[in-house]
């Protein structure tokens, strides 16, 4: 389906799931999302998959005309772009909670709704669902890894002062006033470096950020779109966002 003529949404709710090879996954994610008592509209942003993903998602839009949608890119842009577009896609429509999640079923679709109350109720302007407020929530990672995400928190909190325990965590729920204020033209990080950026922002535009406690479990199919120079970028990304905000040209 072609996002310029997706039909107005039915629901107050979208989430955003970008995907690049996700065959194995996305049909369960979509199935699960759909599932939820709380109605959730889709919308899966694909960068050429070769495997098939989105044929899987064009079915689904067939099936579900009113509740999914697809825009597919011609090369593999990167996560950041892939949400951004979204956004866009988003605002230009009228829903009032826009969500993020992964497609590899780390991120439990059944914690939306619990997501979209948060921001709903009033309690927060973003919901975050964080692996580390409370405890650490993370199912099948290696000991490395692990240590690498929780200690990317504290160097980016001690060089930001931003009061998130998961900074890049992709789990989240904004409402759509948030991302009406921010510069999405000046977000220009990808991979963990794009989620740090739009929690820094988000907080810097003075919005309430609450982090709701989630099991994130590790992919079981497919593989992950980790690399070092994901890593590299979030690492140098944090000193530029603090020095931008310091120079007033954030």
């Amino acid at each position: 389906m072609s996002p310029s003529s997706a039909p107005e949404s039915t629901t107050d709710a979208l989430v955003i799931i970008p995907t690049y090879n996700e065959a194995d996954n996305i049909g369960r994610v979509l199935d699960l999302v759909l599932a939820q008592p709380t109605p959730i509209s889709i919308l899966v942003v694909d960068d050429n998959s070769t495997d098939g993903t989105a044929d899987i998602v064009r079915t689904a839009t067939e099936e579900h005309p009113d509740r999914v949608d697809l825009i597919e890119r011609a090369g593999k842009l990167g996560l950041g772009t892939a949400y951004l577009r979204g956004f866009r896609y988003a605002l230009a429509r009228d829903y009032t909670f826009i969500c993020e999640m992964d497609a590899d079923l780390s991120h439990d679709p059944d914690d939306l709704p619990r997501l979209i109350e948060t921001v709903e109720s009033g309690t927060a302007d973003l919901a975050v669902g964080s692996r580390y407020v409370g405890g650490v929530r993370v199912i099948n990672w290696p000991l490395p890894r692990l240590v690498l995400s929780y200690a990317a928190g504290i160097y980016t909190r001690a060089i930001t002062r931003l009061p998130v325990r998961d900074v890049t965590a992709g789990f989240k729920c904004f409402h759509r006033r948030v991302l009406e204020a921010l510069p999405l033209d000046r977000v220009n990080s990808d991979g963990y470096a794009f989620q740090v950026e739009m929690h820094y922002r988000t907080w810097q535009a003075g919005f309430e950020i609450e982090e709701i406690p989630v099991i994130f479990t590790e992919r079981t199919e497919g593989q992950s779109k980790m690399s070092k120079a994901i890593v590299r970028e979030a690492a140098f990304k944090v000193w530029e966002l603090r020095l931008r905000n310091l120079t007033g040209t954030l």
